[in-house]
């Protein structure tokens, strides 16, 4: 909807073009408390990676871009899929398809009816192959249907090295994600709220149809207990994948997500892993919700936080860009964007919103 200071926003987008519009934003550190880059933490792992949820920032690499076998870290897109696509208060019910499916299982029956919520869980938690069939054909009309969805999801999100043939994770062929892709779906997937409810249960609970005993769901990520902190996400094993971790932990209001795939000490790995991040990349706020941008009209209508290493504070900066004034961006009441920029590389941006007028006051 237009306001009168919508109108009146050509002449300010002709005011700040004559000032500059790139500023450097106050940096958290001293001068002179520049480190050199932290050391990158050792592992066991073919490949690893870790990334910061909320800015979607990669941390660490290793091999990362390599596609490899992921085994039940499939199930990470399997769920979000669902989740995006299902209903979780369906009643799902079990084929003898999905039922006799080998690997992992939560020992379901043909012909069982389970609510797509609680399948979830036994898929994230006890990672039952036969959870994924039968949520899979609910959710996608077919197995081939599902995995379609899968692909593009990964598509979407710009998962350039990841490929989906099943959605349970044994060994296939086209069946494979890199480190970095696991890394940055997991943090889109943890910003979701029923997903993230789900992968930090460490015990669940869901009716029988056929014995007077509930389903009992032990999560099998260890890192729950492990580790202080820890919230999630999901184990992962075949012969040839080898042993697979995603794990995440929340620290004074960051959260991190840890990837290793064939590693034979994840646990330990993971740990290290987080600590590194936690230590060397702490998330800070850069602006404040409703701040000011220097020299416009104009302020941040959301906060923006990024994680930096020891010294990059100090090479941040801004840029203030306004929308045109003949888009439909504008039309819609966007008004610009404050884009943030490290060493001159663009890393993120919050839209702007008028600021707010002071009350007149005068004689009458």
């Amino acid at each position: 909807m237009k306001t009168a200071g919508h109108r009146n926003l050509p002449l300010r987008a002709a005011v700040l073009a004559a000032v500059a519009v790139l500023f450097h934003v106050p940096a958290l550190a001293a001068a002179g408390t520049h480190m050199d880059a932290p050391p990158a933490p050792g592992n066991h792992a073919k490949a690893a990676a870790l990334i910061d949820v909320t800015s979607g920032r990669i941390l660490f690499s290793q091999r990362g871009d390599e596609p490899m076998k992921i085994a039940s870290l499939t199930k990470i897109m399997t769920a979000i899929v669902a989740i995006e696509h299902g209903h979780l208060d369906d009643k799902v019910t079990v084929s003898t398809r999905a039922a006799g499916k080998e690997g992992s299982s939560l020992y379901l029956k043909a012909g069982e009816k389970m609510t797509l919520r609680n399948l979830l869980y036994g898929l994230m938690l006890r990672s039952g192959n036969d959870a994924a069939v039968a949520i899979a054909e609910h959710v996608g009309g077919s197995l081939e249907g599902f995995v379609f969805l899968m692909n593009h999801k990964a598509e979407e999100l710009g998962l350039a090295q990841s490929h989906f043939a099943n959605p349970h994770g044994l060994d296939q062929p086209g069946h494979y994600m890199s480190a970095n892709d696991l890394a940055r779906l997991s943090a889109y997937c943890l910003r979701n709220p029923e997903f993230r409810d789900i992968v930090r249960t460490r015990v669940k609970s869901a009716p029988n149809p056929h014995e007077d005993w509930d389903y009992k769901w032990v999560n099998k990520n260890k890192m729950l207990t492990m580790y202080d902190g820890a919230d999630g996400v999901k184990t992962g094993y075949t012969k040839q994948a080898l042993r697979t971790l995603v794990s995440s932990a929340t620290r004074s209001g960051q959260q991190l997500a840890a990837v290793t795939l064939n590693d034979g000490n994840d646990w330990a790995d993971h740990r290290a892993l987080l600590d590194y991040g936690f230590k060397f990349f702490p998330l800070k706020e850069v602006v404040k919700q409703g701040q000011p941008v220097d020299g416009s009209p104009f302020a941040a209508a959301a906060p923006f936080l990024y994680p930096f290493a020891p010294g990059e504070r100090e090479k941040l900066s801004s840029k203030l860009v306004l929308s045109d004034p003949s888009s439909l961006e504008f039309v819609f009441g966007q008004l610009g964007r404050l884009v943030f920029l490290l060493d001159g590389k663009v890393i993120g941006s919050v839209p702007v919103v008028d600021l707010p007028r002071k009350a007149e006051t005068g004689n009458p």
